[in-house]
């Protein structure tokens, strides 16, 4: 895609779009936006992209990918990154894009202009009590991609699921996605392993894992 020139059309892709939530409210902006390039850039180093994460204006970042499991899963990660200090909603299609420069990996057309409205449906159910704990709406700009239906379950139930964690759960979570055992992961809580098994299962955490490693498989 690098060597396209403007105004060629990309092949359909995946976009992503991220925002943080309530950023003009961080006690310490420099050290989010710190947090933020580093997880941004972990992510990159995790998961294939087509157009690298970067952010593009305030806190709002954006990538896209060969396949709407990597963007799923580049989501994931950059959410686990970022908890339980800071909070991510994202808005994610499949579709066309248009490439405006290049060199800059700036992207335009459906998939992008359907992955904003996505972000913004995740806004509005954060404000309904019903659905207060989505952050992560997919909306496919054409009829070829995964099923809306299908995905947006899922993403609602992973949601949900992240949100009820506390402190503790949510370290265990990013220890298990890293690959820890859960040896290692006692020794670093300083608890039995039959406690961390039991914390695991108590929180949902291998649900969570499963299903996060299920949407990372979509294609």
């Amino acid at each position: 895609m690098q060597d396209m020139k403007p105004g060629e059309h990309a092949d359909p892709c995946a976009t992503l779009i991220g925002d943080i939530v309530d950023s003009r409210g961080a006690p310490d902006r420099h050290a989010l936006h710190t947090r933020l390039v580093s997880t941004l850039r972990r992510t990159d180093h995790l998961v294939a992209a087509t157009t690298a994460l970067r952010i593009t204006v305030g806190d709002e970042f954006q990538a896209s990918y060969e396949t709407l499991g990597n963007a799923l899963e580049a989501a994931f990660r950059i959410r686990l990154g970022l908890m339980p200090e800071t909070l991510v909603r994202f808005g994610l299609s499949w579709g066309g894009a248009t490439v405006l420069d290049a060199r800059a990996g700036t992207q335009d057309g459906p998939a992008w202009w359907a992955a904003r409205k996505a972000i913004e449906a995740a806004q509005a159910a954060e404000r309904r009590p019903a659905t207060h704990a989505v952050r992560t709406v997919y909306t496919p700009a054409q009829d070829d991609g995964p099923s809306a239906g299908a995905v947006n379950a899922a993403l609602v139930c992973q949601d949900q699921l992240l949100s009820s964690l506390d402190e503790r759960a949510m370290r265990i979570l990013q220890r298990l996605v890293a690959g820890e055992s859960r040896t290692e992961i006692a020794r670093a809580e300083d608890v039995s392993p039959s406690a961390i098994s039991q914390r695991i299962r108590a929180a949902g955490l291998e649900v969570i894992v499963n299903a996060a490693r299920d949407l990372a498989s979509v294609r």
